[in-house]
């Protein structure tokens, strides 16, 4: 297959990270041959070292990467398959190649564990120009299109949180402090920090000052700009921050952390594979819609009452209050164990399914097979 997967960059980096991830996983996974038009080359350059920001085309681990710019490139006609991410609508020139070439047209949508996405993974939507295009919604049952995952990433995983020698050497390398490493060594719970402007900081930081076990915490540069002076309160975890990295390393930062902050779509699905606690910050939405996808999530998530009053409270960022006092109960001694087994248990249920570019390359197979 021949494919053209479009990206229009809304959340920094979970669009561009989940559009990078899939068109490697069909590259590499499934033999394709993928085009990927990204509008906002800077903020792919930050999760993918080698790409230039002011190129117009460029080519990175076999993958064509092509500037979505107002006036595309006119000769770049539609292939075997357009995969528009999140609804973005690819350029009009574009569908004019489209119409004539009836390529398999497909809405990567974004992931909900709502019910009612069951009922429309996979459906058609029939055009008035004669185009169709198919909607694919990524989620946690068998009746939708998956969750991205290599082959590999279990046992990879495994060996890595098995070995701590090689997650401080890949910490150091970093730019984390062996003061701040022996932390870990002597006990320290590691938690990594990636969140938007709106999440209660100092509810977080309160219930770790107050927390018997030290902290050290991990974020990203340019992240939650006002976390180390909310952390100086005595008490207050020891803050490193971290380069933004390519999509490995940051799996390997996450499978590192007893505890990961993480948000939108993409941090969170990896922070999944960690098979470690996760406090999920979805992407805010008008009238809080957000927070029904939340619940619908946590109705399906196997973690106790404790940890999913977190994820809720980390939600609602008014009340920082409320956060301190959740984070307190799902760190307590009584209820934590209960927590990390339960992101076992979740991380094994996932990857028992088959991944998302296996099910999207086989769905456009059969697609394929009726045009």
């Amino acid at each position: 297959m021949q494919a053209d997967i479009f990206c229009r960059v809304v959340d920094n980096y979970g669009d561009i990270g989940v559009c990078w991830r899939l068109a490697r996983r069909l590259a590499h996974g499934c033999g394709w041959d993928v085009r990927l038009w990204v509008d906002d080359l800077a903020s792919f350059a930050r999760i993918q070292p080698g790409i230039a920001a002011d190129q117009a085309r460029q080519a990175c681990q076999g993958i064509d990467i092509v500037h979505w710019s107002d006036t595309p490139d006119p000769t770049l006609a539609a292939r075997d398959v357009v995969i528009e991410a999140f609804a973005c609508d690819p350029p009009a020139g574009f569908l004019d190649s489209m119409r004539r070439t009836h390529p398999v047209w497909i809405n990567l949508e974004y992931l909900s564990a709502e019910a009612w996405v069951e009922s429309c993974h996979g459906l058609p939507s029939q055009r008035p120009d004669g185009l169709v295009k198919h909607f694919f919604f990524p989620g946690f049952t068998p009746a939708t299109g998956g969750l991205l995952r290599e082959p590999a990433l279990s046992a990879e995983r495994n060996a890595f949180q098995a070995d701590p020698g090689a997650q401080d050497a890949f910490l150091r390398s970093l730019g984390v402090s062996d003061a701040l490493l022996s932390q870990r060594r002597t006990g320290a719970r590691t938690v990594s920090l990636f969140c938007y402007p709106s999440a209660p900081l100092d509810g977080l930081v309160q219930a770790l000052a107050d927390d018997p076990v030290p902290t050290l915490l991990l974020a990203p540069q340019g992240v939650a700009p006002g976390l180390e002076a909310a952390s100086a309160r005595p008490g207050g975890p020891a803050v490193a921050r971290l380069p933004f990295v390519a999509q490995p390393d940051y799996d390997r930062v996450l499978w590192c952390a007893d505890l990961n902050f993480v948000r939108g779509e993409d941090s969170f699905v990896r922070a999944a594979w960690a098979a470690r606690p996760l406090v999920w910050q979805i992407y805010p939405q008008e009238e809080n819609i957000h927070l029904e996808k939340l619940e619908a999530w946590l109705a399906r998530y196997p973690a106790p009452e404790t940890a999913a009053a977190l994820i809720r409270a980390w939600n609602l960022p008014a009340n920082p209050e409320a956060t301190a006092r959740a984070l307190a109960d799902a760190l307590a001694p009584a209820t934590w164990p209960a927590w990390t087994q339960s992101a076992r248990d979740w991380d094994l249920a996932q990857a028992a399914l088959p991944d998302l570019a296996e099910n999207l390359a086989g769905f456009c197979a059969e697609l394929a097979k009726k045009r």
